[in-house]
């Protein structure tokens, strides 16, 4: 059985051909010549991460990732960032994921309210919690932009757009719809007239910064539940990544958090710390998963030469040194794969299935070709079931 794997994961780096790129994605433009060696040099294919019908989501996508099937377990994005940040959570409590956004012309211009400082967006936050909470409502802090809000005895059956997806639509087009969904707009309303007159917000907007306009509800779930991983596979695993998402569905699979200095989720990220904590790591852990958000939010931001910096620097700070390190260890196996695309030109997630790589003993492939979209399709590797790609890549 082989003893130590890596799964790498460029949040969102697949995308379609863009045109400043001579038609070429990012992938096929980047300068990453160790995601290439382990395309090259084991086995190349693509994989549906995202079920028919569910939206394309990093939770759907990164729970299929880990060998969990998002169709038996999902129960909504904010209830596994609230075991992230251990928020106790009784089973008829709803949770939501609270944004701090960025209005514009009646447009949802920012999602991320130009990526709030965490300090800064604590303070909005708590400030917030101060005005509104009771024994039925109350926000939590998360990092930069992202928070959460539980509310108790409520029953809820809502439509809440994910605002990264809908950046230039107009606010009252993409307002939570269906029962329950008056009570989050009043919150909404709430938060705006907060807001306005913020000495934060003065700041920012003297500071050329985008302002918070308003919080945004959405990902709303109850209590989540996933078996553990070493039941499941027989490995004993960890996890290093910036945000609330990946951290919480690490913890209810049973896995360790690795927390690296300077984690932001952004480009400015740690890139060299997360690649020296996962070969530290490899000495502990039997399976290590390093996830990379900065790709992802590039690609919101629409701007495909960050992204393709993102992706850079990633190969050669973390997929190149890890790559370098595993291979001391007798048995071994590191995969490299996005969770899903996130095309620069619609600045939104996808549900196209996403190309891996994977490399280490007893892999071959049929196609040594890079690490690209086109030369995944070509590969005649395909596996339609995104959760059934962990034990492949561990026992095939």
């Amino acid at each position: 059985m082989t003893n130590k794997y890596v799964i790498i994961i460029p949040d969102g780096a697949a995308d379609n051909p863009i045109e400043q790129f001579g038609n070429k994605t990012v992938l096929e433009t980047a300068d990453k010549p160790n995601m290439d060696k382990i395309s090259q040099t084991g086995r190349l294919g693509i994989v549906q991460t995202v079920p028919e019908g569910m939206d394309p989501g990093s939770d759907v996508a990164q729970m299929s990732l880990l060998g969990y099937d998002p169709r038996t377990y999902y129960t909504g994005r904010a209830p596994i960032e609230a075991v992230a940040r251990n928020v106790q959570l009784s089973p008829d409590d709803w949770v939501f994921r609270c944004n701090l956004v960025t209005f514009a012309d009646g447009k949802m211009a920012d999602h991320s309210a130009g990526h709030i400082s965490t300090e800064e967006g604590a303070k909005l936050i708590t400030e917030l919690n101060e005005q509104v909470a009771n024994d039925k409502v109350r926000f939590y802090t998360g990092v930069s932009y992202r928070h959460l809000l539980v509310l108790k005895g409520f029953d809820f059956d809502v439509k809440a757009c994910p605002p990264h997806d809908y950046i230039g639509t107009p606010v009252e087009k993409i307002l939570p719809r269906g029962k329950g969904a008056d009570f989050l707009i009043d919150l909404m309303v709430r938060s705006q007239q907060f807001f306005l007159n913020h000495d934060i917000n003065r700041v920012r907007t003297d500071l050329n910064e985008n302002p918070v306009s308003s919080i945004w509800l959405w990902g709303q779930g109850k209590k989540a539940r996933l078996e553990s991983f070493e039941k499941r596979f027989g490995l004993k695993g960890a996890a290093i990544t910036a945000v609330d998402l990946v951290r919480g569905l690490a913890k209810l699979i049973g896995f360790d958090l690795i927390e690296v200095p300077g984690a932001t989720g952004f480009i400015d990220t740690n890139f060299q710390g997360k690649g020296e904590a996962a070969i530290n790591a490899l000495e502990k852990y039997d399976i290590v998963v390093v996830h990379i958000e900065a790709p992802d939010e590039a690609g919101h931001l629409g701007n495909a030469e960050l992204k393709k910096k993102a992706v850079e620097q990633i190969d050669k700070y973390i997929v190149g040194p890890v790559y370098e390190a595993i291979q001391k260890f007798p048995d071994w196996r590191i995969m490299v794969l996005p969770d899903h695309p996130t095309p620069v030109q619609s600045a939104s997630h996808c549900g196209d299935p996403v190309p891996f790589a994977m490399a280490g003993t007893n892999i071959s492939g049929v196609l040594q070709a890079g690490f690209t979209e086109p030369n995944a399709r070509q590969s005649g590797l395909r596996i339609e079931n995104g959760y059934e790609l962990m034990e492949y890549f561990l026992k095939n």
